[in-house]
């Protein structure tokens, strides 16, 4: 998966990486927020339980997006992938040979 991405699958993947952040951080956050508001749990373990759970996730976001190259797409294309970042209809618009590459890597 080293290979030169396709010029095509460069310019979606530089597109659509912030909205697929958003859209991320936006059902984490939920998450997280369900975790502070527990009633089941005590006040010390919604923070300690936030905590963890804020720290998790900010490790699948550093895996995700931190140094995004032209060079490392296909890595952090998986890296999302594996992690749920992306979905099945997120590849939809890259290039045949990209899905069965990235379909075939994660499994």
């Amino acid at each position: 998966m080293n290979r030169k991405p396709k010029e095509s699958d460069w310019k979606i993947f530089r597109k659509r990486v912030p909205e697929w952040r958003e859209r991320y951080l936006s059902a984490k956050n939920k998450e997280i927020i369900a975790v502070l508001t527990d009633k089941n749990r005590t006040p010390t373990e919604q923070f300690w339980d936030a905590k963890e759970k804020m720290q998790k996730e900010a490790k699948i976001l550093t895996d995700c997006l931190d140094g995004h190259s032209r060079s490392s797409m296909h890595w952090r294309l998986f890296l999302m992938y594996g992690h749920g970042f992306i979905q099945d209809a997120d590849l939809e618009e890259f290039s045949q040979e990209l899905r069965e590459q990235l379909l075939a890597s994660s499994k």
